[in-house]
């Protein structure tokens, strides 16, 4: 689906009002017809139990694909904080045994602190860095996937992968851009409360009042900050689908929620609750596996005698617990982030069907004929016209023509039969035939009555 075919325009208002034609009476009652639903996402405005259940939907369809790209980005996203977390260690290695192990009495000198400290700082801003483009890469894939999954498409890791690579820049726009709008409100609280609270405690005598002041400043400020962030929540969703930049993006997603705030804001934070639960239930298990597997390995701890090294057993059960943990959490993370991901861009979606009839667009889209295979090739050299097809002057009115390929081989077969000749065509008088094909001298049939013949 591009912007200019179904996702890019409205649709117009089809017969009987904005959702569609109405049904026809039964016997018995009245019984509206189904809304039309091409893929897993029915096409009508959509309620709370109809996100729900679609997201569901397209998790169990899509799975596969939403999971490589999770897993390909995950690899990737550790293995470059790993190199990046290798090089900083390398580089201050001489100055961290000064720093953390100095001699008894003495404070680590500046000349192996500051480096240390410019090395952690860098390297926190390149992992944050990092960890911002993985999830701009992953939240690309999640429209992605729903975009064909409205359509009743089939997808592929591929093509996913290419679309969210594709769309990464805008994306990660859109999140940066939406983090300081909706962030801004917060540190702007922070930024009068600090100084307020350094002069409190910096006087000879301390006054409460700036830590009543903290939450009198962020209330408002993080009210604020909801407030943007949901009007802004529909941007990912734009970026991707509407193949659009960041600034257009934010603009059209407050738009798409400006009137319906309320809606939204309350139908994504039961997303949120949902998808919160449900990640907590995947992990536990993992996590009680961990748990459960170290007991014994801890009730023998007790019989190693002093000044042994830990038993082999003990660090097996300690690396099984801390490996359940892992993978429990990755697991919880992937589905909570696609989860939440893919019921936001379901409002994006409902939101465009109740406001611009995206459904009509869709269905239009679908109904669509599939394009023309192109003109049928003719030969490089035709082959010599017969009578049955002399060259004729087109009329000032075309008659309805046959398909291309059949009016080429009309307007190019030598063979074509005619009256004269029935088994093979006589050649045009007056024309004369390319050399190599002239035709086999033929004796003309005798026609005339009999006659005495010569002794």
């Amino acid at each position: 689906m591009t912007q200019n075919a179904g996702w890019g325009s409205t649709g117009a208002p089809g017969p009987g009002g904005p959702a569609g034609p109405g049904g026809a009476p039964h016997w018995g009652g009245w019984a509206p017809p189904p809304p039309p639903q091409p893929g897993t996402v029915p096409l009508k405005p959509l309620g709370l139990g109809d996100v729900v259940s679609a997201t569901f939907a397209t998790l169990g369809r899509h799975w596969k694909q939403l999971a490589g790209v999770m897993l390909a980005v995950l690899g990737l996203c550790l293995l470059v904080m790993g190199l990046l977390a290798g090089v900083a260690v390398a580089a201050v290695y001489d100055h961290i045994e000064p720093v953390f192990d100095p001699p008894y009495g003495q404070d680590p000198a500046a000349e192996h602190l500051t480096p240390i400290i410019v090395a952690g700082v860098t390297l926190f801003v390149l992992l944050f860095a990092v960890g911002l483009l993985s999830m701009a890469v992953v939240t690309a894939a999640c429209p992605a996937v729903l975009q064909q999954a409205v359509l009743g498409r089939p997808t592929t890791f591929r093509a996913t992968w290419r679309t969210a690579l594709r769309r990464t820049p805008s994306v990660l726009g859109t999140l940066v851009l939406t983090g300081l709008i909706a962030g801004a409100p917060v540190l702007a609280a922070m930024a009068v409360w600090i100084p307020v609270m350094v002069v409190s405690v910096s006087g000879d005598d301390p006054s409460p009042a700036a830590l009543v002041l903290l939450p009198v400043l962020l209330l408002p400020a993080a009210a604020v900050s909801v407030w943007l962030g949901t009007r802004l929540s529909l941007a990912p969703a734009v970026a991707v689908m509407e193949n659009a930049g960041p600034g257009t993006a934010l603009r059209r997603s407050a738009a798409l929620v400006k009137g319906d705030w309320w809606r939204i804001f309350g139908i994504t934070l039961v997303g949120s609750m949902i998808a919160m639960s449900i990640a907590y239930m995947i992990q536990m298990p993992f996590q009680l596996i961990g748990t459960f597997g170290m007991i014994p390995i801890m009730a023998e701890t007790g019989e190693v005698a002093e000044g042994s090294g830990p038993p082999t057993g003990m660090i097996v059960a300690l690396a099984f617990a801390f490996l359940c943990i892992m993978v429990g959490g990755g697991v919880s993370q992937m589905f909570q982030i696609g989860y939440t991901q893919l019921f936001s861009n379901l409002l994006y979606v409902d939101q465009r069907i109740r406001r611009e009839n995206l459904a009509q667009a869709i269905l239009a889209e679908l109904a669509a004929p599939a394009p023309a295979a192109g003109p049928v090739p003719t030969p490089a050299n035709p082959p010599a016209t017969s009578p049955a097809n002399p060259p004729a002057t087109p009329p000032a009115t075309p008659p309805a023509t046959p398909p291309a390929d059949t009016l080429a081989h009309t307007l190019t077969d030598s063979d074509a039969p005619t009256v004269a000749h029935p088994d093979r065509p006589e050649p045009r008088p007056g024309s004369r035939p390319e050399p190599g094909t002239e035709p086999e001298p033929e004796t003309e049939p005798d026609t005339l009555p009999d006659r005495p013949k010569d002794d």
